[in-house]
């Protein structure tokens, strides 16, 4: 038998096709009974509503605004190009993406951001800082009906509606039992360098980071994080004043972006022995490094998956939709330049 269809329902339940209409759309004007024999019927037959095809049918758009930060770094740039892409793909169910970029760090331009979305927004896909404003931002849209689904890094004491992204403590945890397996036996040091702790990422990750050296390696001692702030310079001169003072540093663990300019700031320092250095999301620099030997390993996730499935998420609450769960979980990938995939980190992952 195949899928059970409006006039399978009408037949089942002894009522019109208009009947059904009114009881599948909460319209008024239906007696009690033939509520209850419509609803009995949907449930004998298994029926789903094809949320898709209906917003065809009706030419109702879903409107989402995609509101990532600024100058956030290359991996924010990678998934500004996810959500395009996906978005092309998205068209197609009527749905419509707008990408809005706020000053990264600024707490006030987010909250003006987010409280300024027109109401006829379906959904919020936010990439953010966790802060008062942030949470009262997204509290109001709440109280407005517009869902908000993290990506990337999470905001769990929030009003969110749900979060698209790895476990960061998960991933902290793989860094680490990389960073202690490549480094070996010999008692070492690892510089810990971030753009920001303000992202709930980069704090899960470092959580995680530590606790598993802590466990299996206790010879690898990961020192405090330094936060760069996204300046090049910043990050080359706490890098020599680290190697100033830590005579067993062997290892860099990059929380967020920086590699870049990490990478320039060791080309001008003279050292006896390369540092293992391991980062996170595999963007177009983060590939070349690989290939180039300058890069140990990524902790990385799918920006194309993440975007495509953040769309999903505010379709399916705007709609009252079904969510496939599994469908919707990303996978942490460990890569190395043996098993570097050959497709951009954005490409199609088949979810």
């Amino acid at each position: 038998m195949g899928r059970p269809t409006v006039i399978d329902i009408a037949r089942e339940a002894g009522v019109s096709l208009a009947t059904v209409d009114r009881v599948l759309n909460a319209r008024p004007g239906v007696a009690p009974r033939k509520v209850a024999a419509v609803r009995d019927a949907v449930a004998r037959l298994g029926w789903i509503r094809d949320v898709a095809a209906a917003n065809l049918a009706r030419k109702r758009d879903t409107r989402v605004a995609v509101v990532l930060p600024g100058g956030g770094g290359e991996f924010v740039e990678t998934l500004a190009q996810a959500f395009e892409a996906a978005a092309r793909l998205a068209a197609a169910t009527r749905t419509r993406v707008e990408i809005l970029r706020v000053p990264p760090e600024d707490p006030h331009a987010l909250a003006a951001t987010l409280s300024g979305l027109a109401g006829d927004v379906s959904g919020v896909a936010l990439l953010a800082a966790e802060t008062p404003l942030a949470r009262d931002a997204i509290r109001a849209l709440k109280g407005r009906g517009i869902p908000v689904v993290t990506v990337a890094s999470d905001l769990p004491s929030t009003e969110r509606a749900r979060f698209v992204g790895i476990d960061g403590y998960a991933a902290g945890r793989t860094a680490g039992v990389l960073m202690g397996r490549f480094l070996g036996e010999r008692p070492a040091q690892v510089a810990v360098l971030a753009p920001s702790m303000l992202l709930r990422d980069s704090v899960e990750r470092r959580r995680g980071f530590d606790a598993a050296l802590l466990e299996g390696f206790p010879q690898v001692e990961p020192m405090q994080t330094l936060e760069t702030h996204g300046q090049p310079e910043t990050l080359g001169r706490v890098l020599r004043e680290l190697l100033g003072h830590a005579r067993t540093l062997r290892g860099i663990y990059l929380l967020g972006g920086g590699l870049r300019a990490l990478d320039a700031a060791l080309d001008g320092l003279a050292l006896p022995e390369r540092p293992v250095v391991i980062a996170h999301e595999l963007t177009s620099h983060a590939r070349a490094a690989l290939l180039a030997g300058r890069l140990d390993a990524v902790v990385a996730q799918n920006p194309g998956h993440l975007a495509r499935s953040a769309l999903r998420l505010i379709r399916a609450q705007a709609d009252g939709g079904p969510v496939d769960e599994e469908q919707e979980r990303l996978r942490i990938e460990i890569v190395l330049r043996e098993n570097l995939p050959t497709v951009e980190a954005n490409g199609p992952d088949g979810a």
